[in-house]
């Protein structure tokens, strides 16, 4: 049996996201043909609002677009996409999803934070080695999920904690003040305290961090000075040298994030809440770990997440070659 070529399409908060891929259909290793990234915001204001602005829907959709576009061209037998944080939270969600309807020809899923961690977990272990369990943590623009397993999930959580969410709540200054880096503290760390009533942070033995917000510490960690997939993806780093790197992110001022030559523009604004949110996490799970008498040293980026699950669960519900199921 061949491989089916899929497509996963993961819309945040911040970033929409396109994988196509020919997928084995006995192994589930993905091959890649094209990965691609727009950064849409398609949750600005609704944290404060609870709804999805026009102009970001307007973005959003001429994304969604481009996509179909490529997943037409390059022959994709079948396609998933997936809205989370922002979608779930927006009032409006049906005028996005009527629309990415009419446009991709296929229903996008408005998935829960479970689900997410989920699809998180199968796509990070597409590409981790390392001593199980393993805890993946996605930090994203509206929620951040925790999930620990082995060889599929055991225990998940989302928080409603995300780059974008804790910079438009809290980080308004520029850089941010002490009192609004404090106040953002305090609620990431109240979201901790809710998680690990549902996930043994303490279980991990190895922590793998995924999704922009990670990609660009673990780039700023590395010193790059352009972002480099290749570099990122397995990247290993002592904790307290991602710890280090996201101090220095919050610290700076836009102005300063935007000369990161690592960095993307429309990420500048937010990396300093999303970075609070990932060494919080980092903090707390080393603690936890600590106590259960194996502390954690090291921590693995993965370029590999939810976008990589979707393509995978895409091919297993693949029709046949050369139906591709997109709206013309």
């Amino acid at each position: 049996m061949g491989s089916v070529r899929a497509a996963g399409i993961d819309c945040g908060t911040n970033s929409i996201r396109l994988l196509v891929a020919d997928v084995d259909p006995l192994t589930g290793r993905l091959t890649d043909v094209v990965r691609l990234l727009r950064l849409v915001r398609l949750g600005e204001g609704v944290d404060s609002t609870g709804r999805l602005a026009p102009a970001a829907l307007e973005r959003t959709l001429a994304a969604v677009a481009e996509y179909a576009e490529l997943c037409r061209d390059l022959g994709c037998q079948a396609v998933r996409m997936a809205a989370t944080s922002a979608t779930r939270d927006a009032a409006n969600a049906a005028e996005f999803t009527g629309g990415v309807r009419q446009i991709l020809g296929v229903e996008p899923e408005v998935v829960d934070g479970l689900a997410e961690a989920a699809l998180s977990f199968e796509g990070a272990m597409t590409a981790v080695d390392g001593e199980p369990p393993y805890l993946v943590v996605d930090v994203g623009g509206g929620s951040t999920e925790l999930v620990l397993g082995e060889t599929g999930p055991q225990a998940a959580h989302s928080m409603d904690v995300g780059c974008v969410r804790m910079t438009e709540r809290h980080l308004r200054s520029d850089p941010p003040s002490p009192a609004e880096l404090a106040a953002a503290q305090e609620d990431v760390d109240a979201a901790l305290d809710q998680a690990e009533a549902h996930v043994d942070l303490g279980a991990a033995r190895t922590l793998v961090g995924v999704a922009g917000t990670v990609g660009s510490v673990t780039a700023h960690a590395l010193g790059l000075r352009t972002y480099d997939p290749s570099r990122v993806d397995g990247a290993i780093l002592p904790a307290d040298d991602v710890l280090s790197a996201c101090r220095s992110l919050w610290s700076m001022t836009r102005r300063q994030r935007g000369e990161l030559g690592f960095l993307e523009p429309r990420r500048a604004d937010v990396i300093g809440g999303g970075a609070l949110v990932w060494a919080r996490t980092v903090e707390r799970i080393r603690q936890a770990t600590a106590r259960a008498g194996h502390r954690l040293e090291t921590i693995v980026s993965s370029e590999h997440d939810i976008l990589d699950g979707l393509t995978q669960s895409a091919a297993r519900r693949a029709r046949p070659a050369g139906d591709t199921h997109l709206a013309k």
